[in-house]
């Protein structure tokens, strides 16, 4: 497979071996002291010490701290890191976490003030105004697309509520999509990642907000994240299906630009509260949500049918959703995986207040979330 280089904006190697290239084109741009952010299953693989091996010539080091939800800790320790290695660079390998945390593991090296004061939701929120750490992005999963995004997920250490630090300098400068990266994922996080990808771009395509740009991609990317996604799980190793994915997942996250829905309201609420993972909880929520929203836009409905080669319109279209979760092995409600009625006030609290349910199709009240969760139960 051939690497394909474009821009949207980010400039993009796409293809398998893309991470091969990364070494030379730090050195390229004068780089000699990367930082690679990443998780600890990640640091432990052999894949670290391929890749690492790939950056020959550079001095590299590791910040591995990385886990779960990425926190605000996790970021100042990240700087630390970055300060302490006398970093000239970022190098993001991971998931959305690892992405995440690498996206803003330059600010405190280079800004003032708590992480989370660049929240855009912060009430003294401080503006990015000077330059950050070069970054380039290697995503090993195919769900957040935050290698191509510009913000970046960060929680709070003591309540777990997400906040959002958005700036266009987040943006990688240069992302590398290897979809090798990806095939010694679980089946389960395949699974799961994979559904956050259709999450994004149908939420994305359903959006009120204006911007066809967007709903071409949000279209496009659901059609091959629709045909891709139960290969990926169940033939790990097909690159085609791999590749399809990665793509998916950029293409949802080039579209949320156009903002998202009530399924992701939710789904904060859910990592919030009992700190499920963001895949997962989109994926016990999508159909719910979607059966609810379908009255409100049935033409863009029958839609997202057409382009997934559903029979029968928009109300086939939210079935087979349920039907790919079952054949991807994602099965049970909010209650098996640890959702109690006693949880229930505080994630309709969380997700009224979440911003991303603004431009959901049909407007949500507490009320309405309060209904969408039980129905999940």
């Amino acid at each position: 497979m051939s690497i394909h280089k474009f821009s949207f904006p980010t400039p993009i190697h796409f293809g398998v071996g893309a991470r091969k290239l990364v070494g030379q084109h730090l050195k390229d741009l004068g780089f000699k002291r990367p930082l690679i952010v990443t998780d600890k299953a990640m640091a432990d693989l052999p894949l670290m010490a391929e890749f690492i091996g790939h950056l020959g010539g550079l001095d590299v080091a590791v910040y591995a701290g990385v886990h779960g939800n990425p926190t605000a800790s996790q970021v100042t320790a990240g700087g630390a890191a970055f300060k302490a290695h006398q970093a000239d660079c970022v190098i993001g390998l991971g998931g959305g976490a690892s992405l995440d945390v690498a996206k803003v593991v330059g600010l405190s090296p280079t800004h003032d003030g708590p992480i989370l004061e660049y929240a855009w939701d912060h009430p003294k929120a401080r503006s990015i105004t000077g330059p950050l750490p070069y970054f380039v992005a290697l995503p090993t999963t195919s769900g957040t697309g935050s290698e191509v995004g510009r913000s970046s997920v960060v929680s709070e250490d003591d309540t777990h509520q997400k906040r959002v630090i958005f700036h266009p300098k987040l943006l990688a400068q240069t992302m590398f999509a290897d979809p090798e990266l990806t095939v010694g994922l679980p089946g389960k996080i395949t699974a799961a990642t994979g559904m956050d990808a259709l999450t994004h771009n149908i939420e994305s395509y359903l959006s009120p907000a204006y911007h066809p740009l967007c709903d071409g991609i949000a279209l496009e990317g659901t059609r091959i994240g629709a045909a891709a996604l139960h290969t990926a799980v169940h033939q790990p190793s097909n690159l085609k299906a791999r590749s399809d994915m990665m793509m998916s997942s950029m293409m949802g996250a080039i579209a949320f630009q156009k903002d998202l829905g009530a399924v992701h309201s939710c789904a904060h609420a859910l990592g919030a509260v009992v700190d499920m993972h963001h895949g997962l909880a989109n994926a016990l929520m999508i159909d719910v949500v979607m059966a609810w929203n379908h009255e409100a836009v049935p033409e863009k409905f029958n839609e997202l049918a057409h382009v997934c080669h559903v029979k029968g319109g928009g109300s086939a279209f939210v079935a087979w959703l349920k039907e790919l979760k079952t054949s991807i092995g994602i099965t049970g409600t909010l209650s098996s995986h640890g959702v109690k009625p006693k949880h229930m006030a505080r994630l309709v609290e969380i997700a009224t207040a979440d911003i991303c349910h603004q431009t959901n199709p049909r407007p949500c009240t507490a009320s309405d979330f309060e209904k969408l969760f039980k129905a999940a139960m």
